[in-house]
C-alpha cells in the first residue's frame, strides 16, 4: 500500500484528484498508475484503470489472475466492473469512499475476487482530506 501512496502522491502533485494504484503478481509490480484524469481530459483515466492495463501490458494478458490491485481509495463503479472482467484475484484498498465506491451500489467485482479494506485508510483518507482543503 506504501507504493500506491506514492503513486497517490504523484497525482495530488499534478493537481489531480490523489488515488494512486499497483498491481503485484509472485511478488513483483507489474503494473502502476494514478489518476490522469485532468491531464488526459479523460473521465476513465482512473489510476485502477492505469494499473490494470500496464499490468496486462506486462504480463502480456487479459486476466489478472493470482494478482493483487493495492488501491489508496475504494474503487468506483466503473473500476470494479473492469476488475470484474479483468478476474483479478485480490483487491485491498485503503479508505472507503462512500459516495462512489463500488460498494454503494452492489459488489461489482469478480465472485472469486477477495477484498481486504482499511489497510493505511487513515493515510489514504488524509491524502484526500488535504487535496480538497487545497482547493477551497
Amino acid at each position: 500500500m506504501q507504493l500506491a501512496l506514492k503513486e497517490a502522491q504523484k497525482a495530488f502533485d499534478e493537481g489531480e484528484v490523489p488515488v494512486g494504484a499497483i498491481v503485484v503478481c509472485n511478488n513483483k509490480v507489474v503494473g502502476k498508475g494514478y489518476n490522469l484524469t485532468e491531464r488526459l481530459h479523460d473521465v476513465t483515466a482512473h489510476a485502477e484503470m492505469q494499473a490494470i492495463t500496464a499490468a496486462s501490458n506486462h504480463l502480456g494478458a487479459k486476466y489478472l489472475l493470482d494478482c493483487t490491485l493495492y488501491v489508496t481509495l475504494e474503487p468506483c463503479v466503473m473500476c470494479g466492473g473492469a476488475l470484474f472482467w479483468s478476474q483479478i484475484s485480490k483487491v485491498v484498498f485503503g479508505a472507503t469512499d462512500k459516495k462512489r465506491g463500488y460498494q454503494q451500489a452492489g459488489n461489482y467485482l469478480h465472485p472469486g475476487t477477495e477484498v481486504i479494506s482499511g489497510i493505511l485508510a487513515e493515510e489514504c483518507g488524509q491524502l484526500m482530506k488535504d487535496f480538497f482543503q487545497k482547493l477551497r
